[in-house]
């Protein structure tokens, strides 16, 4: 028929998929199995439970040759790899080549990054909807020795769906088809049409609540032999990240949708502190992250031990326990990093690239140890678009553009490496006579001072060359100061879902629907956690908001929600120009008696190309869109696509 090659990926379940997910699946005398034989067999439904998981992604950095992804694609970093715009997929967002025949965001296919699944996203998310819908159709019916279990299959599917559904949303931005029921080849498609985002959230909701109402589907993963399997609190997790969407101005539809927000992300929020989890808040292992070597902050910071914490906290595993350490964590990605992360940080510890250099635009964002901001928010930058003229907030009274580094926010230690920063570690070099701060420096252990001068032959600002930032600053976050010859990352499993975001949803949701007292305490509770003061007690208004924004972009830099956030919070007729267009870097020279001068730049001479209203949301596959216009007769592309 007509209709059988809509949503191939969406509607048919490949075999293919299944078998290599699961080496349970046995084949029967002729080779081959049908799906309705898996649902006669305790292990196989449990097999087949498994090929829901099979394309849950690796988030973090391991996109296209080991990319932090979203945190380059927007005013939040600049990737070291910008030496091709034909090559990774940095450079095709920063150059604006992208169509809906090829995307970046789906239109990475490299065989060495295939098993982490960071591509092909309509495809692959679609595949597990199907696969989940399926599921959840036979579980009922199957045979399964223990009821327990079916129950938690049950609700672990409702759950995997309503992953991979809020995914699809965050990266396409549209409603989507609702897929209750799975389809066969010969079913009618002409008459299938989009829900709306809003639906589309709803019925995320309502997976992710039948889950919650499921007794046998535990609030934590405690045993190693299930890592990678969803806890319950994945479910309030994800309904306040999507809840706060939906109610963002690029996708409420002139709607108002903030006291149904608030109400839900209160739920979560609180449901989740019921429940033991609180914020990570206690260093436990001063011994490896704060010693001697460990250089958070210049010399006599009085919160170094909190800019440890933070550092610990993204450097560690959540250790699979009744009990854990580590009560913040929701879900953590099922793959380690491993190896592929030495690529990122200091290029030259290791001495391949340095990967995701976080921009001054972030670097902007922390606030100074008195609590108050470096820019006016109000209106950050005199010239919007190049932000080469900074608005200094006037009532600064210990901010100096020429002593930038100085009293900061604890996060900006535990998350940048910059000029005049200090990381002890393996030094595969010796220093030659140029590097001025490091001369005498042998290759081997040592503390280096981190110079990011232009002009510094080792770690300096520079155009070109992996290993050098172009920004001015290195990324910490995520860099634990246990150091290897080999590796100078931490191989710590990437923090998906944590309760720090969850009360950020929250703080977000209250302050729109009226509740502002309740969203100070939220942010309050954020900051405190930090060392960082209350809010001032007189803030209010579009003041606040402000406030509530860019403490989001503080708490959670780098870990790929900016990316996502600066376009919900546009409107959808609006563009990029403001905060993507330009990326500006440090300016850093050095005097021959050993001072600096502090001033910007662009981090290249050209804008960026990924600005345009259409960048708002990526586009749906060419191939997808046509099978869709030649079955029902409408295109459902993005605009601009």
């Amino acid at each position: 028929m007509k209709y059988k090659n809509l949503y191939k990926t969406l509607f048919v379940l490949p075999l293919s998929l299944l078998f290599s997910c699961s080496s349970i699946l046995d084949q029967s005398p002729d080779g081959k199995s049908s799906i309705e034989e898996m649902f006669l067999d305790n292990d196989k439904v449990a097999a087949y439970l498994n090929t829901c998981y099979c394309y849950m992604p690796a988030k973090g950095m391991l996109y296209f040759f080991f990319e932090r992804g979203p945190a380059c694609w927007c005013d939040e970093a600049w990737d070291a790899d910008d030496l091709d715009v034909n090559w990774a997929a940095s450079d095709k967002f920063y150059a604006g080549k992208a169509s809906a025949g090829s995307h970046p965001v789906w239109g990475v296919d490299d065989p060495n990054f295939r098993p982490y699944h960071n591509y092909a996203y309509w495809d692959h998310y679609f595949t597990s909807i199907h696969d989940c819908a399926y599921f959840l159709e036979r579980i009922d019916n199957a045979t399964v020795t223990k009821e327990e279990d079916r129950a938690r299959w049950r609700a672990e599917a409702h759950l995997l769906r309503a992953y991979y559904y809020s995914e699809l949303l965050r990266w396409f931005g549209c409603g989507m088809p609702l897929v209750e029921k799975a389809y066969n080849y010969t079913d009618d498609f002409s008459g299938v049409k989009p829900a709306s985002y809003y639906e589309t959230v709803q019925f995320i909701i309502k997976d992710c609540d039948a889950a919650l109402a499921c007794d046998d589907l535990p609030w934590r993963i405690t045993t190693s032999d299930e890592s990678g399997r969803v806890p319950k609190a994945l479910a309030y997790a994800i309904k306040s990240r999507m809840m706060l969407y939906a109610a963002s101005p690029l996708y409420c539809g002139n709607n108002n949708y903030w006291n149904e927000a608030y109400n839900v992300t209160k739920e979560c929020m609180n449901g989740l502190k019921a429940q033991g989890y609180e914020l990570y808040s206690t260093l436990n292992n001063p011994t490896r992250f704060f010693d001697a070597n460990s250089n958070f902050g210049p010399a006599g910071y009085p919160l170094a031990e909190k800019a440890a914490m933070l550092n610990e906290y993204f450097c560690t595993n959540l250790e699979y326990s009744a009990d854990p350490v580590d009560k913040e964590t929701i879900f953590q990605t099922r793959f380690s990093p491993g190896n592929s992360i030495v690529v990122e940080g200091i290029g030259a510890l290791y001495g391949y690239k340095a990967g995701a250099c976080p921009s001054q635009e972030l670097v902007d964002c922390f606030e100074t140890l008195d609590g108050k901001t470096i820019l006016n928010l109000d209106k950050p930058y005199n010239d919007e678009e190049t932000h080469l003229d900074p608005n200094y907030n006037t009532d600064h009274t210990t901010y100096d553009p020429q002593n930038p580094y100085a009293n900061r926010d604890p996060r900006f230690y535990a998350d940048i490496y910059y000029n005049g920063s200090k990381r002890y570690g393996y030094w595969p070099f010796a220093e030659p006579t140029t590097a001025y701060e490091n001369v005498g420096g042998v290759v081997g252990w040592r503390t280096r001072n981190i110079m990011t001068y232009i002009g510094e032959p080792i770690t300096g600002t520079a155009s070109n060359g992996r290993t050098f930032t172009r920004t001015g600053d290195f990324i910490r976050k995520f860099t634990d100061p246990t150091t290897s010859a080999a590796n100078h990352i931490s191989e710590a499993n990437y923090k998906e879902f944590r309760l720090a975001e969850v009360i950020l949803n929250f703080a977000e949701a209250a302050f729109h629907a009226g509740h502002e007292a309740e969203a100070k305490a939220a942010i309050n509770e954020i900051r405190n956690r930090a060392g960082m003061p209350d809010l001032p007690a007189s803030l209010t208004g579009d003041a606040l908001l402000k406030r509530i924004i860019n403490e989001r972009r503080v708490e959670l830099a780098l870990e790929e929600a900016r990316y996502f956030d600066v376009r919900r919070l546009h409107l959808p007729n609006e563009d990029l120009s403001t905060t993507d267009k330009w990326v500006t870097a440090a300016k850093i020279t050095r005097n021959a008696d050993g001072t600096f001068v502090y001033g910007r730049q662009s981090v290249k001479g050209n804008p960026r190309l990924c600005y345009t209203n259409k960048w708002l949301k990526a586009a749906i596959p060419l191939n997808e869109i046509n099978r869709i216009i030649s079955i029902t007769g409408e295109n459902w592309q993005n605009p601009g696509w």
